[in-house]
């Protein structure tokens, strides 16, 4: 079965107005759930029960975008994204809170696996990492939009009402969805095999320093990210505006930089360790957060510090992308979301804990040495083979460039 193409710009669209919506709703979330009298566990809890969900559902969610075309899986995530961030915003308690968050991760898992497989379908290969540059530039933007209209909204808003106005976001998501992103063909196959694509990614000799590497980087920045408000508030003493401000700032820096981090991705011939090293500064860069206090020093490390991430999230895009083949991707992208989810939620409830026992400087350093360690376990990967054969696209070789060493 055969539909119209993709095309990249209105995915870009859609991933950047869904990553709004998200951005808006972890914004609010730690602020209203101290409003209504949590503490840093449940914060930390609720992100987790988003991020595990996500985490346990990415995979079959991959596995359906190869079977029935990535817009329907889009369409999903965006109509349930959609309703959770209505029902969070009309909850009164923290108990509705997680079953909530719990049909957000569902959409999020889904999401994830969709938006980078349909990419993956509309980019020429050799241009990949561009491609996937401009996807989290994407989502970037969304993260800077979302917290900066949400912080300005609060001017006029409450917490709950400005919860309930970011659901627009979904709403432009969805018409980008309707009339930019195609259907994309079922795979070939047409028995239920999910064995089959597992055992091809799995069995790469990439796939696993690629995993842990994913993982760092997802524990390191899930963590920054969840207690940030929290840590701007009780910490900083900063008004809910200047919080905003602060996120929104590191999201341009973030953003700005994986143009070029995409098309340093595209040139490497050894993506090993560039990995490597931006995964050990960003943990170094965590570790020295908590120390430093003002607006402008706090805000000056995050936009110096997280381009570093990005090198990492991108290189790894490309990654798990040339994994697997064209009828197989979901499944390679949906093993990447789904790593990404579960560092994402464990970090903020293992550190969050932390934290809330010991204060924020024992907890991001924690964090930040968990994410060290890791970094060290990429750095003894096994052995790979001095050269990796360009796939019939010409996509660029995982963790090396176009078919070079690595």
């Amino acid at each position: 079965m055969t539909s119209r193409p993709s095309r990249p710009l209105p995915i870009y669209l859609a991933a950047g107005s869904i990553f709004a919506a998200l951005a808006a709703r972890a914004f609010i979330t730690p602020l209203r759930i101290h409003e209504l009298g949590g503490d840093k566990i449940q914060v930390g809890l609720l992100f987790s029960v988003f991020t595990i969900t996500a985490a346990g559902l990415s995979l079959p969610a991959g596995f359906l975008a190869d079977r029935f075309g990535r817009r329907s899986l889009i369409f999903f995530s965006i109509i349930t994204g959609g309703v959770a961030q209505l029902g969070m915003a009309a909850a009164s308690s923290v108990g509705p809170w997680y079953i909530w968050q719990l049909l957000a991760g569902i959409g999020g898992g889904a999401s994830q696996a969709a938006l980078f497989a349909a990419l993956a379908d509309a980019a020429p290969g050799r241009r990949l990492g561009r491609a996937m540059g401009w996807l989290t530039l994407s989502m970037q933007a969304g993260f800077l939009v979302g917290p900066a209209l949400t912080g300005l909204s609060l001017q006029w808003l409450g917490l709950q009402a400005a919860l309930a106005a970011s659901t627009a976001f979904f709403a432009v998501a969805l018409v980008a969805t309707v009339f930019g992103i195609g259907s994309s063909r079922p795979a070939v196959r047409q028995e239920w095999d999910l064995a089959g694509p597992l055992r091809q990614i799995i069995s790469r000799r990439e796939f696993l320093p690629a995993c842990v590497g994913l993982l760092s980087a997802t524990l390191l920045w899930g963590t920054l990210q969840t207690f940030l408000p929290l840590y701007g508030k009780e910490q900083l003493g900063l008004p809910a505006t200047q919080i905003g401000y602060m996120i929104a700032l590191q999201a341009v820096a973030n953003g700005l930089s994986r143009i070029p981090v995409g098309r340093l991705v595209d040139r490497m011939r050894r993506r090993g360790p560039l990995v490597i090293a931006s995964l050990a500064g960003f943990a170094v860069s965590l570790a020295v957060f908590p120390h430093l206090s003002g607006f402008w020093p706090t805000t000056a490390l995050l936009v110096l510090s997280v381009p570093l991430l990005a090198i990492v999230y991108v290189a790894l895009g490309v990654v798990f992308s040339n994994l697997a083949t064209d009828e197989t991707r979901g499944v390679s992208m949906g093993i990447y979301g789904m790593v990404l989810f579960v560092g994402l939620g464990v970090g903020p409830a293992v550190f969050g804990t932390v934290m809330q026992h010991s204060g924020y400087v024992v907890g991001f350093t924690a964090c930040a040495v968990t994410g060290l360690l890791l970094a060290g376990l990429v750095a003894l990967r096994p052995s790979l083979p001095p050269t990796w054969r360009a796939r019939q696209h010409g996509a660029a070789g995982p963790l090396g460039g176009n078919a070079g060493e690595l």
